[in-house]
């Protein structure tokens, strides 16, 4: 497979690049390509604006984003990379979903709302979180990015299998962090094939 991997974190040396790294290097041990998108290191423009709008009516995709579709084109499996940020994503993420996966070339919820206009992809959100898992689902957060995200936003996107991926602990002890990374290289050496009907 293809495996691409956005990453949303303006500071290269962060944990969430490390983490990259190492699903990256999982992901080529067993055989798969690998491109990784650096939204801040490439200076994607996450602003909606009214270009994006008069795409969606019909006119064209901004050339930015068309070169966005572009690598997803050539995608088998899709990870988003970020750290959990005020119980969501940062915005350069939210931006470049929101941009990107565009009405009428992502999805067209008129003909059939539950449905992706694109073809089936392996999905992954790989998501760095300093707090702790049992704090987490102890308040629901973890419920509700699970069906905020794995149950609603990526089924427009096609991705299936989709997975949630909350690396706990990631501000904590080396060795926490290690064991993370270590988990990291295990996510991408066993990334599943795109299922054929999401």
């Amino acid at each position: 497979m293809h495996l691409l991997t956005i990453l949303d974190h303006p500071k290269p040396n962060s944990f969430t690049a490390a983490a990259v790294a190492k699903l990256s290097e999982g992901a080529k041990a067993a055989g798969h390509t690998t491109e990784v998108a650096d939204l801040h290191a490439e200076g994607f423009d996450p602003r909606w604006s009214m270009a994006d709008i008069e795409g969606e009516a019909g006119t064209g995709a901004p050339q930015d984003i068309l070169a966005e579709q572009t690598r997803i084109a050539r995608a088998d499996a899709i990870c988003l990379a970020f750290p959990l940020f005020w119980w969501g994503m940062p915005s350069m993420m939210k931006g470049w979903v929101d941009r990107v996966w565009m009405w009428g070339w992502a999805y067209d919820q008129l003909d059939d709302p539950e449905k992706s206009l694109q073809r089936s992809r392996t999905g992954l959100l790989l998501v760095p979180a300093g707090a702790r898992s049992d704090e987490m689902e102890a308040k629901g957060y973890t419920d509700a990015l699970e069906t905020l995200w794995t149950k609603g936003t990526f089924g427009y996107f096609g991705f299936s299998p989709r997975k949630l991926e909350l690396l706990h602990g990631a501000t904590g002890s080396a060795p926490r962090r290690q064991a993370l990374l270590e988990r990291c290289y295990e996510i991408g050496r066993t990334l599943p094939q795109p299922e054929s009907d999401p």
